[in-house]
């Protein structure tokens, strides 16, 4: 076997192309990273290639139909192979890594195949100053093959933002998702932009997870979510939503039993929630790259929610690292997820003590300063506050709704401001506010607006 096969992962390459069978939303990256000659077996480069004109053609691109256009294009491939290739692909949610992988392996046999040349006319007695100058040449063709997929060209940024502004316009794609709560939605200019990094902060106990889950649920209705939770299990989360639909507290659901009525009304808004494209994790530690692979086996995923960052885990390499180092560099890879899978994703924060330490506890950007680059790599800040909150312990009742203050403090692509939303504690509940002329109202005076 030659040196230059040694460098070859045969198996990444199929893999790519296995992940484009499975599912052909992994295309565009695909196109992005590799062109047709870097797949070294000629069965994986017609396929490719007959992808890619399916995709031109606007058609589905599946077994059957590759298998039509590899004939059409005098490059058949046989049904067993593209069987094959499904089968020993582990998942589609690894594409990237797999990229990287043939991108390596081009950039190695590119290096070996250089380093041959210059060797035989070396050896061919061959001017070196021709030598060295042919080499510079292929140095830079390599380079540049290094950086395929890596820099866009002028054209290509404009034509990123009118294929958006085409799907935007046909009604095939939003370039955001609403959170479902109208006066957020209009703080924000319409919702969450895609590709977005979103953060959602406030104290412990102030209703960030109620909050996380109400907008998740929303965009659940018509898109799928995945809910990362690190702190509650499964059966915590079922027990909030539950109680929003029925309004029984969470608390009873966990730990007291049920009537009758209660069962009904249970068994109701599970079989409805259960219908909704709402996943979550079963793994209790994650990191950046795990959500990742998470994300990427769900298809049609509009929003990713992680509650919260601090409970996300360092990757290996950070891990002998400060906090701040590491911290820094999970902000970032959230930030390259939401940019990578073009959704939002929504990460849950908790702030300090320091908070209370003022006679204003609202909560202010400089608050966010213990997570790293957070507050500089989101595209907008969400600050959650209640006045109740700091009131005297059993002067609230927890079964009426009270204020909550929604601040956007920072976003990058409009204004900020706030909003108000009732919540109510005991069936954690979130739902928009009426006020008449005369401005603020006791809580249990509060109209709400819609669940």
């Amino acid at each position: 076997m030659e040196t230059n096969e040694l460098l070859w992962d045969v198996s990444a390459e199929q893999s790519v192309i296995g992940a484009i069978l499975l599912t052909d939303a992994c295309l565009p990256e695909v196109e992005r990273e590799l062109q047709a000659g870097d797949f070294r077996l000629d069965a994986d480069r017609a396929i490719y290639q007959a992808a890619l004109a399916l995709e031109r053609m606007g058609a589905k691109i599946d077994p059957v139909t590759i298998l039509d256009q590899t004939a059409k294009m005098g490059q058949p491939v046989s049904r067993d192979y593209i069987l094959q290739l499904m089968e020993i692909t582990p998942t589609a949610a690894n594409v990237s890594e797999y990229i990287q992988i043939v991108r390596r392996d081009v950039l190695k046999t590119g290096l070996m195949d250089l380093a041959d040349g210059i060797r035989d006319s070396v050896l061919g007695h061959t001017d070196p100053t021709d030598v060295m100058a042919r080499t510079a040449q292929s140095l830079d063709k390599l380079m540049s093959q290094g950086n395929a997929g890596r820099l866009s060209t002028p054209a290509e940024i404009f034509s990123a933002f009118y294929r958006q502004r085409d799907a935007i316009d046909s009604g095939d794609a939003k370039g955001y998702v609403c959170t479902g709560y109208t006066a957020l939605d209009q703080l924000l200019g319409g919702g969450m932009l895609n590709s977005g990094l979103y953060l959602l902060a406030a104290r412990p106990g102030m209703g960030k997870t109620t909050m996380a889950l109400n907008i998740a649920d929303r965009v659940a209705q018509t898109d799928p979510v995945l809910f990362v939770s690190l702190e509650m299990d499964d059966e915590q989360l079922a027990a909030k939503r539950i109680s929003r639909e029925t309004g029984i507290p969470s608390q009873k659901l966990l730990m007291q039993p049920l009537s009758e009525r209660e069962y009904a009304d249970v068994g109701k808004a599970a079989k409805e929630l259960s219908t909704l494209p709402f996943y979550t994790n079963n793994i209790p530690v994650v990191t950046v790259d795990d959500i990742g692979m998470l994300a990427r086996g769900i298809g049609g995923l509009r929003l990713i929610v992680v509650d919260y960052f601090g409970k996300i885990a360092p990757p290996p390499s950070a891990r002998r690292a400060g906090r701040v180092e590491y911290t820094t560099e999970i902000s970032g890879a959230l930030k390259n997820l939401a940019r990578t899978l073009k959704i939002p994703v929504l990460v849950l924060c908790q702030l300090n003590r320091e908070v209370e330490a003022r006679q204003d506890k609202r909560p202010q950007l400089s608050d966010l300063r213990d997570t790293g680059a957070l507050e500089q790599d989101a595209d907008g800040v969400i600050f959650l506050y209640r006045e109740d909150y700091y009131a005297a312990q059993n002067t609230v009742d927890p079964n009426l709704p009270s204020l909550m203050e929604v601040h956007l403090a920072k976003n990058r692509h409009g204004c900020v401001g706030s909003c108000e939303v009732a919540f109510s504690m005991a069936s954690s509940r979130i739902t928009g506010v009426s006020r008449d002329r005369k401005g603020s109202r006791p809580a249990a005076q509060l109209r709400l607006e819609g669940t």
